[in-house]
């Protein structure tokens, strides 16, 4: 099959460039991102996870150290275990890791691995894939026009207290706390006041 011509890559459009499976992070700060997104074979995740790979996996060390595009076939010889050479067996024979860092004070960053089995990625599809894990990194960043109030309100609420209890904490009517929680959820796209607390953890906020 030849590559595919890509000016600006979506969602739906990843399991065509890399048929064989991706795994994106987002936003990963000192533990966990905030957003994962694993479309890996199952069978490969369980036999990665039972080998306790992630310590010693090139493509790991490359993202978390580097930002740009590499491609998996370069980064061989720095593979004692083998573990791109067993990534074949499993029918992801080529790949492309991809990592963005913007300089952000909170140090996160996002990246991705991608996956074939019949080809290297085209520079197209790189650079479009590179430009998506950009995209979605910005996407992701925490916003900056939470007011100090909503931040203490949220701080509250993540330390289980219920609304009332935070406007008695606060020293301030309940109405005002869900006013405050109400623009908190929609600066933070949150649905409840635990996500948008949860989502401001995530982001280093409170």
């Amino acid at each position: 099959m030849a590559a595919i011509e890509i000016k600006a890559l979506g969602d739906d459009d990843l399991t065509e460039v890399a048929p064989s499976g991706y795994y994106i992070a987002l936003r990963v700060g000192f533990a966990s991102p905030v957003e994962e997104i694993n479309y890996l074979r199952s069978d490969w995740v369980q036999h990665y996870t039972r080998q306790c790979f992630m310590m010693f996996d090139p493509v790991v060390r490359w993202v978390h150290a580097n930002v740009g595009i590499k491609r998996w076939t370069d980064l061989a010889d720095d593979d004692p275990r083998g573990i791109l050479g067993q990534a074949q067996t499993f029918g992801m024979r080529y790949g492309v890791a991809v990592s963005v860092f913007d300089n952000n004070t909170a140090g996160h960053r996002s990246f991705g691995y991608f996956t074939r089995s019949d080809r290297e990625f085209a520079a197209a599809e790189e650079e479009a894939l590179l430009a998506y894990v950009t995209r979605r990194h910005l996407e992701m960043a925490p916003p900056t026009n939470l007011t100090s109030a909503e931040i203490e309100a949220l701080r509250l609420v993540k330390e289980g207290l219920r609304l009332k209890e935070v406007a008695h904490e606060l020293g301030v009517s309940e109405g005002a706390i869900k006013q405050r929680i109400k623009n908190a959820k929609a600066k933070l796209n949150a649905n409840t006041s635990s996500q948008a607390a949860t989502i401001a953890a995530q982001h280093g906020i409170v």
